[in-house]
């Protein structure tokens, strides 16, 4: 269908200045709303564009062809449909795939998709770098440079769909199947960005993944676990690690903030918890540090009355590493006193160590550059 010229054909136009475009990418649908009303449109072309770049995953709209061309032409002279840009794109032996994708103002992020037989998953990251500082893992060891923004985030999941052929996105045969907020950066650390690119993710009419196929992990910002459960209703993971202050003081920093105590009870509270919506407690075997039977029953006791399963992952060494990773022996003395206790206790078969996109491996090259000399820096080039 043809689009009516409005009253004023002055938004058809050029803009004086086509560097001020803005990447419609990432925005909600009020972002949508606005930039229709903007143009003086009639409200239902929000919709219209929110199908093309969330359902179809366009990136020209030029391709939208339910849309007027003199429409069409406006739109690209003043927006973009874009994606974070892959700097590099690997695949492990095992199926795993990585991309290290490189932001506008020259940043870079990991994000990894783990096929499995009955799901694929994308771990998406929400920050560069990360604050937490964990001794186990990688990106710890990286400062926090930024959060990401809500469209650097749907982006991670624009450029996935892309790389593996899943527009649209009410394909049957889709492989990315569930999102797990799990990659670089503690993500209750930058909820509203977050919130924002979760709603537009679960969005039933776009890129529609349902919330019950998605798993916010946290290493225990307290405070923000309640909004979670109450405003996005996705299913809750808890880097927990250790079963005493005086471990988890050394090995999640965070704890020092918010001790066990206030973190279980935060867990206990979590909006819908019940054996249908099971908070998943991720614990990372460290041998000699946290993986002996009496750890293992003071984790059964420490959880007991919490409708939960246990994600036990065996450490996955990185170059520096301060640990070793558990023995298989220990692993299944572990997971078989758990069992005992009437937890479900997976142990998570680590994938795509080849490629360091394993749990806890993540790690990119960027940097916080002080303020003084991003003043001076010129943005990078494309």
């Amino acid at each position: 269908m043809c689009l009516r010229m409005p009253q004023n054909p002055a938004i058809f136009a050029p803009p004086a200045a086509a560097a001020a475009s803005s990447d419609l990418a990432g925005q909600d649908r009020a972002g949508f709303a606005a930039v229709v009303a903007d143009l003086g449109l009639p409200a239902f072309r929000a919709g219209q564009l929110w199908h093309w770049v969330y359902h179809r995953g366009a990136t020209d709209f030029a391709d939208m062809t339910s849309l007027g061309k003199a429409l069409r032409t406006a739109l690209a002279a003043r927006f973009s449909a874009g994606r974070p840009a892959v700097a590099r794109h690997v695949t492990s032996a095992d199926g795993t795939q990585k991309w290290l994708l490189r932001l506008a103002d020259g940043h870079q992020i990991e994000t990894v998709f783990i096929p499995e037989d009955d799901r694929g998953t994308l771990c998406v990251s929400s920050q560069v770098g990360c604050t937490l500082a964990c001794r186990f893992c990688h990106t710890g060891t990286q400062k926090l440079v930024r959060n990401l923004s809500a469209a650097e985030i749907v982006g991670q999941v624009m450029v996935a769909r892309d790389a593996l052929g899943e527009w649209p996105a009410s394909s049957e045969s889709r492989r990315i199947s569930h999102i797990v907020m799990m990659g670089m950066g503690e993500p209750l650390y930058n909820y509203d960005n977050v919130a924002a690119a979760l709603r537009v993710i679960m969005d039933g009419d776009g890129i529609a993944i349902s919330r019950r196929r998605i798993t916010l992990s946290t290493a225990g910002v307290v405070p923000l676990m309640d909004r979670v459960g109450e405003e996005l209703g996705v299913k809750l993971a808890v880097s927990l690690h250790a079963t005493n202050d005086a471990l988890r003081d050394r090995i999640v920093p965070l704890n020092k903030k918010f001790p066990l105590k206030d973190l279980m009870a935060a867990c206990r509270r979590y909006p819908g918890v019940k054996n249908s919506r099971r908070i998943t407690f991720e614990y990372v075997m460290l041998d000699g540090v946290n993986d002996s039977a009496a750890d293992a029953r003071a984790l059964a006791k420490l959880i007991a009355g919490i409708p939960a399963k246990l994600n036990l992952i065996p450490f996955n060494p990185w170059p520096g590493a301060p640990y070793n990773r558990s023995s298989d022996k220990a692993i299944e003395r572990f997971a078989e006193i758990e069992r005992k206790a009437g937890y479900p206790s997976p142990v998570r078969r680590p994938r795509g160590e080849d490629i360091l996109a394993a749990c806890g491996q993540l790690k990119s090259a960027s940097q916080r550059v002080p303020a003084s000399r991003r003043a001076r820096q010129p943005m990078p080039a494309e």
